[in-house]
């Protein structure tokens, strides 16, 4: 094989290589792939150095160090006075059998059923910024220099004991919660009740491990966040949604003759309409809960950010008989990359709760946690929410003056009381899909209100809008984009 063919097969794939990388660990790579693919074969000799990096254009320290490299990885061999060969021990295209699938075996085939469908009904975005991407709070606000002071003070050698596993969480940050909870919720419950996850969804999946079996079923807010649904999915568990009115989740009757496992529910504001649950519900689901000895899982992920009156009193505060777990998180009045959520859970659930965590997680990260429960502790956790909540106001309300000024009865509001979004149906027949993919074509971002369904059926058309990370200033041209796109899709036979 001439320098020249081996040259063409090694530029091909220097090519593909991350341009990050330095050029010897792209040639390296290059070579590897050529080898691998069989581009290069078993026995082939290799140019000399210096006549592969003239064809390449390239130093020949890079070609000498990239052949020395394949060389102690077995690709490559020696032969004392005959020059670098392809070592003939490797199976004629390696690659095929090395962890590249072949290019007609489908990604479905490669998964279980579970990834398969979990792949399939992902809802997640590829974009995660910029007007109006939901659930993304303003970070350039957050307190740096307080938050590096009390990183700092806990990454230090006398603080060593951090760097172990601490059971349950960091025993300060749960009693700081604990005392939080009982101030600003109404909650009442023994430090030792909480337990400290590295996000939402690791709590979810606990839950759904040590409550219960595959197959059992869990009612979900229709519509819902996708999010949740497939945590519980990947559990083994079966989703059942249940149609909201404009008091909550609203179960009939008859669908208690097939009682669920667990009932989730975002009672406060629900996610994504701001629907409150009215206390009539909260009362008679816990009451149904007790007789049917299921569980409810009272998702509290944005209650801070209220911008009309109080808090709303937890459901856990009213369940005398302790069928509700409560998850509160600080992904939204924090910021999203801390990653960390809390569980308070029933006394009777505590030790069991405890294993599990420790058995399948692990605890760890307890210098963050640390200075979390510090950050609370001075004060600074709620001085940040009171300045974070009027900026949000002023952006939630420019958002929506703009919004409802320019489309009028097109639109309806729901919610809007709390949180760092507006959702808003459409009243005619509107792909929100469309609506959706067009406005991003244009540097707009929203979420079609349908996807948060898991009936397609029953799917009403709308659009949930982040506000939080956009400045006022952003966003009345945004507006003013996302107006014209929905426009000519009502103009639309």
């Amino acid at each position: 094989m001439d320098v020249g063919l081996i040259g063409d097969a090694v530029l091909q794939n220097l090519a593909t290589q991350p341009r990050q990388l330095s050029l010897r660990a792209r040639l390296y790579l290059a070579l590897r792939e050529a080898i691998l693919e069989g581009a290069i074969r078993p026995g082939t000799r290799l140019p000399p150095s210096r006549l592969l990096a003239t064809e390449l254009a390239i130093g020949r320290n890079t070609v000498l160090k990239a052949y020395d490299q394949l060389a102690v990885e077995g690709y490559l061999e020696g032969r004392v006075g005959d020059g670098t060969y392809v070592s003939e021990a490797l199976p004629v295209g390696a690659g095929r059998g090395a962890g590249a699938p072949a290019r007609d075996e489908r990604v479905g085939e490669l998964l279980s059923r579970r990834g398969a469908e979990l792949a399939r009904l992902t809802g997640s975005s590829r974009v995660q910024h910029g007007a109006f991407m939901p659930g993304i709070p303003d970070v350039e606000h957050f307190p740096f220099r307080i938050w590096r002071r009390l990183l700092s003070k806990y990454i230090h050698p006398r603080q060593s004991h951090l760097l172990q596993y601490a059971v349950g969480g960091f025993g300060p940050l749960r009693v700081a919660l604990a005392e939080y909870l009982r101030a600003s919720r109404m909650l009442t419950c023994d430090p030792r009740q909480i337990l400290i996850f590295n996000g939402t969804h690791q709590a979810l999946d606990l839950c759904a491990r040590m409550l219960c079996d595959a197959g059992d079923r869990v009612w979900m807010e229709e519509p819902g966040y996708w999010g949740v649904r497939n945590v519980l999915r990947a559990a083994g568990l079966e989703t059942v949604p249940v149609l909201l009115d404009e008091k909550g989740i609203a179960p009939r009757a008859e669908d208690w003759h097939t009682p669920p496992k667990l009932v989730f529910v975002s009672p406060s504001s629900q996610y994504p309409t701001g629907t409150v649950l009215a206390l009539e519900r909260r009362l008679e689901l816990l009451d149904q809960a007790q007789r049917h000895k299921a569980w409810i899982i009272e998702d509290d992920y944005d209650n801070e950010l209220r911008y009309h009156d109080r808090p709303v009193a937890s459901m856990f505060g009213l369940a005398s008989a302790g069928r509700v777990i409560y998850l509160g998180t600080f992904s939204k009045v924090m910021f999203p990359g801390l990653r960390i959520a809390y569980l308070v859970v029933p006394p009777q659930l505590v030790d069991s709760f405890v294993v599990g965590n420790t058995e399948l997680y692990r605890e760890g990260r307890l210098t963050d946690q640390a200075a979390l429960a510090e950050f609370i502790a001075e004060g600074h956790f709620s001085t940040h929410i009171r300045r974070m909540r009027a900026i949000y106001r002023e952006r939630r309300d420019t958002l929506q003056e703009a919004l409802e000024g320019r489309l009028g009865g097109a639109i309806s509001r729901s919610g809007g009381h709390a949180g760092i979004h507006l959702l808003y149906h459409f009243n005619a027949a509107v792909d929100d899909v469309r609506v959706a993919e067009t406005a991003l074509a244009r540097g707009v971002v929203l979420r079609p209100l349908s996807v948060y369904y898991e009936r397609a059926g029953l799917a009403r058309p709308g659009m949930n809008l982040g506000y939080a990370s956009v400045p006022v200033a952003r966003i009345r041209p945004a507006v003013d984009v996302l107006t014209r796109v929905i426009e000519s899709r009502l103009q639309c036979p």
